[in-house]
């Protein structure tokens, strides 16, 4: 079994330092949401009272399957796809559709960082663009320079992000031009990718210890320099007065737990492929608890962030914080921006930001790919490597289907293609996902089989809490999280734009591009294995060592 594994790939890699691995999974898990989604959560979800929810949910949910999914990869040693034909044959497309959810993701998220280049680069200026309505850009009939309750006039901001940054169109009917300030800055952003992890781990793991640790720099400084604005409490008491009759709604309780599971990345392959480049006696546990209450504690940090500066612009336009407070790009796109132009020394704040934004867009979008890049090594490493001679050439490859995939979002009709992949892949896609990961890895692989893999690594068992967490707590969770989203799923829309029935289609269509592999891997193991069913169910890593090098079995699971 081992000879075999060696035969189709070469030699595995390890991180450099083990602090590498640790900035990597934070880097991961720390992305965009945790600054435009999780303080909009908040304050909508009762203030300071859903944190009880969420900080359940993260002891309930997310840190027992971050736990799971790491010590997977570390005693697999092996990416998604092959770590899930090895536990559960008959779920191994479970494995193929986190590689498959991933790179659709990071063929679109990368626009995000575009975007925020393009914003960076403007931000070299004093007046800043976004400023006033004197622009060749503006309709100065509808535009003013102040955030308003009105739906017939819009912000200076938003018009420089609708006019200037997108040139949109009306409708995802309407494709219009290339961008092409945006096409080249997509360059730039996927040769960033590309220089950053063309060495495997080795190189991920230098650049790591910038894009990781500066963002928490400036949150610190852009928190310091709130709180010493007028208003800024005002928005911080909106943010985190407790509102407890909000605890009894069923939405606040799924929302905490979806909020954890898609903040930390569970099911995307990304934390697997990670940690499957460990020591095989690295500590899990001390893994997952410096990645996953880093990454909630970034989550409350980002809110007084977002909040204070809500609270100065609630003071100066003398509206309520409520009008102001929205998620997703509109958050860090429009209203942000808006609030950099009335403070001091506004360039540096605007550069501050954006510089930010980047570099938590660039940490998701390294694990995104490396995925993809791992998985192609594990399968078919040598034969690759035949043609292409040198890793950093399918490195290389990758990203540049990657860019080409991402063309369209670019396009003057970027931000409708955009908003409906997102829509489609992280809403409706994971939660499927997820659903049969805990079932093939907490069910059918089982505890007991999880249990000592952790000990062979660690010299220890996992304690009652996570086994007890593993088989009851936390696949009913992700059960009633997955029957929510079926029951509350609404059609995309952006803003107050509805696709047409055709749009939503071909949503449908992306989402399927993941969920897909899921049967027809079950249909595959069917078909080329012979055996009882329950043979393929269970055959995991201890019942194939035993097969014959030959086997059907052995040439499955390898």
């Amino acid at each position: 079994m081992e000879e075999l594994s060696k035969a189709n790939s070469p030699q595995r890699q390890t991180w450099s330092k083990h602090t590498e691995f640790i900035l990597a999974g934070i880097g991961y898990a720390v992305g965009l949401g945790n600054v435009w989604r999780f303080p909009y959560l908040c304050y909508r979800s009762g203030g300071g009272a859903f944190l009880i929810p969420y900080l359940i949910m993260l002891v309930l949910v997310g840190i027992p399957l971050l736990y799971m999914e790491l010590a997977i990869g570390q005693y697999m040693r092996l990416g998604p796809v092959h770590s899930l034909a090895k536990v559960c044959p008959l779920l191994k497309g479970v494995g193929v559709a986190t590689v498959a959810i991933s790179f659709i993701m990071c063929t679109y998220y990368n626009v995000i960082i575009t975007w925020a280049l393009y914003y960076l680069l403007s931000s070299f200026q004093s007046p800043l663009p976004w400023q006033s309505c004197n622009n060749t850009w503006n309709v100065k009939e509808n535009c003013t320079d102040q955030m308003t309750n009105s739906t017939m006039a819009s912000t200076a901001s938003q018009q420089f992000f609708n006019y200037k940054v997108l040139e949109k169109t009306s409708g995802v009917e309407e494709s219009g031009g290339l961008r092409w300030e945006l096409f080249g800055l997509l360059i730039l952003a996927w040769a960033l990718i590309y220089f950053s992890i063309f060495k495997g781990v080795k190189s991920t793991g230098k650049v790591v210890y910038f894009t990781v640790l500066f963002p928490y720099v400036i949150l610190l400084a852009l928190l310091i320099n709130n709180l010493l604005l007028p208003g800024a409490m005002k928005g911080i008491e909106f943010y985190i007065i407790p509102d407890w009759n909000k605890l009894t709604e069923l939405e606040v309780w799924v929302n905490a737990a979806a909020q954890i599971f898609n903040s930390i990345g569970v099911a995307f392959g990304s934390l697997i492929s990670m940690s499957s480049y460990n020591n095989f006696e690295n500590n899990i546990l001390k893994d997952t608890l410096a990645i996953s209450i880093t990454n909630s504690a970034t989550s409350i940090l980002a809110g007084f962030v977002i909040f204070s500066a809500f609270g100065y612009m609630s003071h100066l336009q003398n509206i309520p914080v409520s009008s102001i407070a929205v998620d997703g790009p509109g958050l860090v796109f429009v209203v942000y921006p808006q609030a950099f132009s009335t403070m001091p020394v506004a360039p540096l704040w605007a550069v501050l930001f954006f510089v930010m934004l980047v570099c938590l867009g660039l940490d998701s979008q390294f694990a995104m790919v490396e995925v993809m890049v791992t998985s192609l090594m594990d399968g078919m490493g040598n034969s690759l490597l035949k043609y292409l001679k040198h890793k950093e050439v399918l490195v290389l490859l990758v990203c540049s289907v990657a860019f080409l995939l991402g063309i369209p979002h670019v396009m003057q009709v970027g931000i409708y293609t955009f908003q409906l992949m997102d829509h489609y892949t992280a809403i409706v896609s994971v939660m499927f996902l997820a659903f049969f990961e805990v079932v093939a890895i907490c069910w059918i692989y089982g505890v007991c089989r999880l249990s000592q893999n952790v000990q062979k690594m660690t010299g220890q068992e996992p304690s009652l809490f996570f086994r007890l967490c593993w088989i009851v707590v936390s696949p009913g969770l992700v059960t009633i999280i997955l029957v929510f989203t079926i029951v509350q799923f609404k059609p995309a829309r952006y803003v107050d734009y509805i696709y047409p029935s055709w749009a939503q289609g071909v949503g449908w269509v992306i989402s399927m591009g993941s969920i897909i592999w899921i049967p027809l891997g079950a249909v595959h193991t069917l078909w080329i294995l012979k055996g009882p069913p329950l043979e393929f169910l269970n055959a995991g890593p201890h019942s194939v060592r035993h097969q014959p090098s030959g086997s059907a079995i052995a040439r499955f699971t390898v």
